[in-house]
Parts: C-alpha cells; structure tokens; sequence
C-alpha cells in the first residue's frame, strides 16, 4: 500500500465513523454536540494532507469517493433496518430509532459534505499559492476556518431550520463550529505536520502554478 493510498483510506474512514457517531448526541458544559466532532476534524486534516501533498485534482476524487461510501453506508444500514428481525433479537426499535435515516439530516450531511471539503482543500491551494511550502499552520488551519464554517452552517441550517428558534440555532451553528475547529487545531495540525514529512516521501509538490492544480484550474 503506498502512502497516498492510507491517506485516502484515513480519509474515508474518519468521515464513515463521523456519520455513524453523529446519532450520539453529548453534552461539553452548556453545548450540546453530537459525538461526530471528535473526529470529523481529522476527516479535514486527511483533506489538507491529500491537497498538500498530492494536489487537487486527487483530493477531489477522494472527497467524490467518501461521498460515494458514505451514500453505500446510508444505503445499507437503511437496508439492515429493513430486514425482518430474529424472533429472539429484542433491540429492533432500538436500532431503528438509533439508525433511521432523517431525510432531512442525510440530504444537509451529504451537500454539506461537498461544500466544506472542497471548499477547504480549494481554500489550502489557494493560500499555498500564495506562500509556497511555508506556513503550513495558516493553510490547515486557515482553510478548515472556512470549510468547517461552510460544512456546520450547510449541515445545521438544512437539517434543523424551522424545528428550533433562531436563537438556538445559531447557538448549535456556533458551538459545533467553534469545537470542531479548536480541535482541528491542537489536534489536527500537529498530527499534519507529521504524515505530511512521512507521506511527502511519495513525492510531495513544493509548489503549484498559480491558479492550477495538477492541469486541473481551481474555481
């Protein structure tokens, strides 16, 4: 397996593990949050290392595959929720209630999905662009500033506009926001810096034609 190849598989499965834990809902002092965001971050610090290192173009066909594998995911367990119990299993409505797909919270997930990861690995481009190999800090940190704003703006407003007042929603918009982007990072740049020297060994680009990525013109 090479390097590219575990970055992309890190990718998809922090984002596969990040929908399965988002039905978990906690509470961190007066937010509440849903256990997705302690690891949906690294999902966008797998997006930085793929633009980083291998450029936009292949970062787009990894975000356009976990795409892909999260819709096989939703489509499965709503298959699973479908199928006849065992007489002696007891936890059907359990798992129902747990896995039954809202349809308003998979459409907000899916183009929020799209719009926060593209957007971050375009951002990071644009920014290295600008500075070359240096600075890593302010383009993983900087792009997930904008991508997460997008992905938790996206995801809240079309998954819960008009079943909250406005007041909390924004209060959700910004908690999720402030959470998923503090532990991007501490957590997640540091850990950049790390699989970025190991994965550059496959041939990291130091820099990128302006406005171009790999033939491919970024918006």
């Amino acid at each position: 397996m090479s390097r590219r190849e575990a970055v992309a598989i890190g990718f998809i499965v922090t984002l596969l593990a990040s929908n399965i834990l988002a039905t978990k809902l906690f509470a961190l002092g007066p937010l509440v949050l849903p256990a997705a965001v302690i690891v949906y971050p690294f999902c966008f610090m797998h997006g930085d290392i793929l633009t980083e290192v291998w450029g936009f173009k292949y970062a787009k066909k990894i975000i356009l595959a976990g795409f892909a594998a999260n819709a096989f995911l939703t489509l499965v367990i709503y298959i699973g929720q479908l199928l006849p119990a065992a007489p002696a299993w007891e936890n059907q409505e359990a798992y129902v209630a747990i896995f039954a797909p809202v349809p308003r919270i998979v459409l907000g997930s899916f183009i929020a999905y799209l719009g926060g990861e593209l957007t971050n690995s375009i951002f990071l481009e644009k920014i290295k662009n600008l500075t070359g190999p240096r600075l890593l800090f302010v383009r993983t940190i900087g792009s997930s500033i904008v991508g997460q704003l997008i992905d938790t703006v996206v995801f809240i407003g079309i998954a819960f506009a008009g079943t909250v007042p406005a007041n909390i929603l924004l209060r959700i918009m910004l908690g999720q926001y402030l959470v998923k982007v503090i532990l991007e990072a501490i957590g997640g740049t540091p850990l950049a810096y790390l699989l970025i020297g190991w994965a550059g060994k496959d041939g990291r680009r130091d820099c990128i034609g302006k406005g171009e990525v790999n033939g491919e013109s970024l918006p």
